[in-house]
């Protein structure tokens, strides 16, 4: 029995959760404590710098790495990926067109404005905006993204290249 092996499909967009250039806070932050001790006058003593560069680091690199688990964006050919779920992009029927309203305006809003957010997370990630997608057995659901205008013009592409099911 031969297994062929998985091939990496080129992403037609693709999103990053976050950037790892946040880290660079933590050695900022110890060198600012530094400079703080020189002008004050008190000498420099390395276990408040040395404190901040840890706990800030630690705590901005687990910020980070959730972010890009949970909001990346890939979309491919076979599949749409939001954060941990992943669709086959041969579920998705149709591509809604961008509301009118948005949820705090208090107009009354579109049906894939209140389906669920794909993703492992409760709603749509801070920062991002919903992009309504009609899918197999009269479902509605948000696919989100930073970039959502692109995000949409892809999944539409995609969605009139396969064709009508």
């Amino acid at each position: 029995m031969s297994e062929e092996p998985l091939v990496e499909q080129e992403p037609l967009f693709y999103e990053q959760g976050a950037s790892w250039y946040w880290l660079l806070a933590g050695p900022i932050s110890g060198i600012t404590m530094l400079v703080i001790q020189l002008k004050g006058g008190g000498g420099i003593q390395l276990f408040v710098p040395t404190v901040f560069l840890v706990l800030v680091t630690g705590f901005l690199w687990l910020q980070v790495h959730a972010a890009r688990i949970h909001t990346t964006v890939v979309l491919t050919a076979e599949s749409l990926r939001q954060g941990t779920e992943v669709i086959p992009v041969r579920t998705i029927v149709t591509v809604y067109p961008e509301a009118e309203h948005t949820a705090k305006s208090g107009e009354l809003l579109e049906k894939w404005q209140t389906s669920r957010a794909l993703g492992e997370l409760s709603g749509i990630p801070r920062g991002r905006k919903g992009v309504g997608i009609g899918l197999t057995g009269a479902r509605t659901a948000q696919a989100w993204a930073r970039k959502h205008r692109q995000l949409r013009e892809a999944l539409t592409r995609v969605v009139e290249e396969r064709g009508a099911p």
